[in-house]
């Protein structure tokens, strides 16, 4: 089965099979972007988007909103296709660059490595 990934609105938006599914102005909990142990990163931007067998990811622009350090990640985890049907990566959820080896929770499906990593 084949699916549309791609950027909308000049980064503004991940979008799914034609559907916005993160973007800009939400806040994401990241570990590996700052000196923070959890960084509370305000999305600023989409730069890449991609796909790792059926992890969704993108590489984000944005802002730590503790310690003020502005940075563009690896990829991270936005979401999972599991039996066809995209489920988002939980809000609650620490996503973490490609090349940690801590997994986060991604909705409803088993712990997904967030990029890299594979299932």
């Amino acid at each position: 089965m084949s699916h549309r990934l791609r950027t909308l609105d000049d980064g503004a938006w991940v979008s799914v099979n034609d559907r916005r599914r993160a973007g800009a102005s939400e806040l994401w909990r990241v570990r590996g972007v700052c000196d923070c142990p959890v960084a509370d990163l305000l999305v600023e931007g989409i730069v890449d988007v991609g796909v790792d067998r059926r992890t969704v990811t993108a590489r984000v622009a944005g802002r730590c909103l503790a310690c003020s350090r502005e940075t563009v990640t690896g990829h991270l985890a936005v979401g999972r296709f599991v039996d066809g049907s995209y489920r988002p990566v939980s809000d609650d959820a620490v996503r973490v660059t490609a090349g940690e080896s801590a997994r986060s929770r991604v909705g409803g499906a088993e712990p997904a490595t967030d990029a890299g990593g594979g299932e």
